[in-house]
């Protein structure tokens, strides 16, 4: 099954650390994301451009609205993802715990939904 592990932390944080520091962080991710692609989990990932990068569009009526900025105002923004094929939600968990940024913000599990029309 797969699941999308939807990786929130608090931009702030990034912008106060030094650059050693973030080099640490970004190091963890590198031997994180190689742990994952070697044990044969690994779908998908990356990491996203800060929130001021973020276009909203919503469509209402017929009418297109487009806002600057992301959907909502929150103390964590989506900073990253991956999608990973395991065996079960214990095991999405296992991983989701071992982010590096687990340890600065939240990581949210979710199964993603098989919209193949062939099931499970």
């Amino acid at each position: 099954m797969q699941y999308m592990l939807l990786i929130y932390e608090d931009e702030q944080t990034w912008g106060n650390m030094s650059d050693g520091e973030r080099g640490q962080i970004f190091q963890a991710y590198g031997a994180y994301t190689e742990d994952m692609r070697s044990k044969g989990v690994f779908v998908a990932g990356d990491a996203l451009q800060p929130t001021s990068t973020a276009t909203t569009v919503r469509e209402r009526n017929g009418d297109r609205l487009v806002t600057d900025g992301p959907f909502a105002e929150t103390k964590e923004q989506l900073g990253g993802y991956y999608v990973i094929e395991v065996d079960s939600l214990d095991d999405a968990l296992d991983w989701a715990a071992r982010i590096p940024s687990a340890k600065l913000g939240s990581i949210e599990v979710r199964p993603v939904m098989d919209t193949s029309g062939g099931g499970e």
